[in-house]
């Protein structure tokens, strides 16, 4: 099934570029693409919304500007990129709310860090920890001037299911950009005041590096032409792929992990990443 790239649009400058790599991952997929407004009503007698003066409740003027503002950003995309279908539709409703309902009939949700109206503050509150944390297929997170169309494609790894998920992902994303696969592997050393017997960082980097060569063999087999390396790091898996996004076009990572990923939709590493990372920033849930 050729499921749709869904994108959360307002009209912002950082949608607009959430938008280009939606239209890039659709040329290289052939996936239909999907405009979604949320369009929210902050107050009885109000809305908030690009360009528009709060009006009186219900602004029906408002509600059809709105609605060319998307008709027109989806026909301009569709007659920059020939070949491709685009669609735009306004919602009502919460925006991170809709676009969990929605994301369980899309193959990839994809958002800018901040915009106006519905998703104003994107990062700074609830909006993007709600989404990436409830949505019902991966979500892709953009910043403006993030979008690097070169280097390799970064993967977290610790052996959970999710991150396996993460894995095939960020394989078939590698494979469609023609790029290599970084998988990134990250142990915490033992504290300074205690060591454990016989503990030997280079004994646990080798098995740790081991253990994610062997989730990889059958990826390997499957996509012989990408290039994929390992690297198991001791330290902190967000500040590890933090750094490893300066030079990536694409980091990845799954939904719930184990280890050093453990609870990573509560705080640490998808939301460091999403505030901090230099590239796009997908979290890959199960369905």
């Amino acid at each position: 099934m050729n499921e749709e790239i869904l994108v959360g649009y307002d009209g912002s400058p950082d949608a607009a570029v959430a938008l280009n790599w939606a239209l890039d991952e659709a040329g290289r997929s052939g996936r239909p693409v999907r405009l979604a407004y949320v369009f929210e009503w902050l107050t009885v007698t109000g809305w908030i919304g690009p360009g528009v003066a709060p009006g009186v409740w219900p602004d029906e003027a408002a509600r059809r500007q709105v609605e060319e503002l998307v008709r027109k950003a989806a026909a301009d995309a569709a007659a920059d990129r020939p070949g491709l279908t685009v669609h735009g539709e306004v919602f009502d409703g919460p925006p991170a709310l809709v676009l969990q309902e929605r994301s369980a009939e899309a193959g990839m949700l994809v958002l800018g860090s901040r915009g106006h109206g519905g998703f104003g503050g994107l990062l700074a509150g609830s909006t993007a920890v709600s989404v990436t944390a409830h949505a019902h297929c991966p979500v892709v997170v953009v910043r403006d001037g993030q979008a690097a169309t070169s280097g390799p494609v970064v993967v977290g790894s610790d052996g959970s299911e999710t991150a396996l998920r993460a894995l095939g992902f960020a394989v078939e994303r590698a494979a469609q950009r023609d790029v290599p696969l970084r998988v990134l592997r990250a142990w915490e050393p033992p504290g300074d005041r205690w060591v454990p017997p016989g503990f030997d960082p280079e004994e646990t980097a080798a098995a740790e590096r081991a253990a994610a060569e062997a989730e990889l063999a059958t990826w390997r087999e499957s996509f012989p032409d990408v290039p994929m390396e390992v690297e198991a790091v001791p330290g902190s898996p967000s500040a590890l792929l933090v750094e490893a996004s300066r030079s990536a076009q694409l980091v990845v990572v799954g939904s719930r992990g184990r280890g050093g990923l453990r609870g990573m939709l509560l705080g640490s590493v998808s939301q460091q990443l999403i505030q901090h990372s230099h590239c796009p920033v997908a979290v890959v849930r199960e369905r």
